[in-house]
């Protein structure tokens, strides 16, 4: 019997993963053993609202499978309540042995940074088709990279995804021993990323990020969607075999990756005033109806304007003080996943083929884009030489005792936590190729990283505004202080939790 004491049914209620998203915990779930997303009240009941919450709903992106093609999968994403967004616990080997169990998945995710790397990269070492069993050779050219590697990768199976691949530049000397792979990746994700393509455009919040086009079709009207599957694809066999991506996406699409619970303040980081302009709409109350607004968004690509219904005749739905939060809650569905579902939906898919979805769940959104981008080199001289000082240090700036403190403590950190602050401050663990002087904000113009100065009245931890890549900094009276409150502050980020 396994519920004896010690037996796999009381281990489960160990098996609490332990990051902690907005008061979401991912659970392992006794009926047919997956992880879920369990969500507890403060009496520590499992919360069962059901009304759309800006403070306390959330949506997960659930995958499901259609047609188990060995070459082609189809599956089809959408958002659903985080209960619903399950996930396999364990992986089969491809002999259908069992390679990883939930024991293993909850023990390596409570590893440092490193050490679940290590893990991830082990565990994948074992899921890569033996050399001898066949390998792939990737002929493609210089001058046709892309059109060539898209056709290659996408003709593969899902088998031939983890074997060994060996790269060839057609008409060029060069024996590929990891060097001309790491090439591969990098002009490959470079050229797709680049917004001339089409495929993606830069977020209007930071430069550095990249945001799925909703308008991809019209500049690959051919094969907008192939390409996605293949850039999925390409992603998962960067992480697959310890290769880079060159290319930082919005926060959102990291979560929709690991299926994490995304909530209404996400929608901050893509547009604020977008965000700003649908809470405002809470504080009119019952003038709400003088609006004139319905269930319809607008979409404006290459200077026509087209209507979107985010609900069935969405356009003969008033918005109303009953129906706002309804309102509130398509709008979110169709910024975070609805405008590009398609394309989400083939990236994701394209991802899967490589990378089985129960690794991920050992990593929160900031580890994977560290571990999908690379920890960035980050020229501490160049960082405070273009830092601005606003508010309570506007005065003495860099010489002011916290600021002094602050630069002291950030010196010491490795590279990881350096780009865990970034990504806290900015958005992104990515530093602009020309260095911290070209840092931009959402309005296109250069936006410097800020240390402002606020009084411990304000806040007692440091705060962060992404689209002005600024931090809040808090007039701390001892270095000891600062240095615990602002580590606390850029660790916990990635778990949603709201410090104050």
């Amino acid at each position: 019997n396994a519920n004896k004491d010690g037996g796999p049914k009381s281990k489960l209620a160990e098996i609490k993963l332990s990051y902690d998203k907005d008061g979401w915990t991912r659970t392992i779930r006794a009926t047919d053993m997956k992880f879920q997303w369990t969500r507890f009240d403060t009496d520590g009941n499992v919360d069962t609202r059901n009304r759309f919450d800006t403070e306390r709903s959330a949506y997960v992106r659930k995958l499901d499978w259609e047609a188990d093609d060995d070459r082609m999968r189809k599956g089809r994403v959408s958002l659903v309540t985080p209960d619903k967004g399950v996930v396999d616990s364990k992986i089969k080997s491809a002999n259908g042995t069992d390679l990883v169990t939930f024991q293993d998945i909850a023990t390596a995710q409570n590893k440092n940074y490193e050490d679940k790397i290590q893990w991830f990269q082990d565990t994948c070492a074992q899921l890569c088709v033996e050399w001898n069993e066949g390998h792939m050779r990737m002929n493609v050219r210089r001058d046709y990279l892309l059109s060539d590697s898209m056709e290659a990768v996408m003709s593969l199976s899902r088998k031939d995804l983890r074997k060994v691949w060996r790269f060839e530049f057609i008409g060029e000397a060069g024996i590929d021993a990891g060097g001309l792979a790491r090439e591969w990746f990098e002009l490959v994700t470079e050229e797709v990323f680049d917004p001339d393509m089409g495929l993606w455009q830069t977020s209007a919040t930071n430069q550095m990020c990249m945001q799925i086009n909703p308008a991809s079709e019209i500049s690959c009207p051919d094969d907008h969607l192939i390409y996605f599957r293949f850039i999925g694809r390409v992603m998962g066999k960067a992480m697959f075999d310890r290769q880079l991506v060159k290319g930082h996406m919005v926060k959102h699409m990291y979560k929709h990756i690991l299926g994490w619970p995304i909530m209404f303040n996400d929608l901050k980081d893509i547009d604020e005033e977008y965000y700003n302009s649908l809470k405002g709409l809470k504080d009119l109350g019952a003038d709400l109806e003088y609006v004139g607004i319905d269930f319809t968004a607008t979409e404006e690509t290459l200077g026509v304007k087209q209507t979107v219904e985010l609900i069935p005749n969405g356009a003969d739905v008033d918005v109303t003080q009953e129906n706002l939060p309804e309102y509130i809650e398509a709008c979110l569905k169709y910024r975070m996943l609805g405008r590009y579902e398609a394309q989400v939906n083939e990236l994701l898919l394209g991802f899967f083929d490589v990378i089985p979805e129960p690794l991920l769940t050992i990593f929160d959104f900031q580890e994977l884009e560290l571990l999908m981008c690379g920890l960035p080199s980050i020229e501490m001289e160049d960082w405070k030489k273009h830092t601005e000082y606003s508010g309570e240090y506007d005065r003495d700036g860099p010489n002011h005792d916290v600021c002094v403190w602050f630069w002291e403590v950030v010196s010491e950190y490795d590279q990881e936590l350096k780009a865990r602050l970034l990504q806290f401050v900015t958005g992104t663990s990515g530093v602009p190729a020309k260095g911290f002087g070209s840092l931009q904000g959402n309005d296109g113009n250069v936006r410097k990283f800020t240390v402002h100065g606020v009084t411990l009245e304000t806040c007692v931890y440091p705060r962060s505004h992404t689209c002005f890549n600024r931090i809040d900094l808090p007039l701390y009276e001892e270095k000891e202080e600062l240095e615990e409150k602002l580590k606390i502050a850029i660790t916990m980020a990635s778990t949603g939790f709201d410090i104050e």
